[in-house]
């Protein structure tokens, strides 16, 4: 979050992920860096258990929401 954060402060576009139970978190972090508004995407949790062909569903279903969000930008 915070690398996707720092990225977008230096017009990189960037598209962060965290899992569900981060999002409190996330938006903290975003507030506390001065961009309350930071758009971020989110998947279920947890990630960490799950199997290689498993983790690539993921990764293919959260795919054209990274791609929206980097290609429109936190504006």
């Amino acid at each position: 979050m915070l690398d996707g954060i720092v990225l977008e402060k230096n017009a990189v576009p960037s598209a962060s992920i965290v899992t569900d139970v981060f999002e409190k978190t996330a938006r903290a972090m975003a507030e506390q860096w001065g961009v309350p508004t930071y758009k971020f995407l989110m998947m279920a949790h947890p990630i960490a258990n799950l199997t290689e062909e498993e983790l690539d569903r993921r990764a293919r279903e959260i795919a054209p929401e990274v791609v929206k969000l980097i290609l429109q930008g936190q504006a």
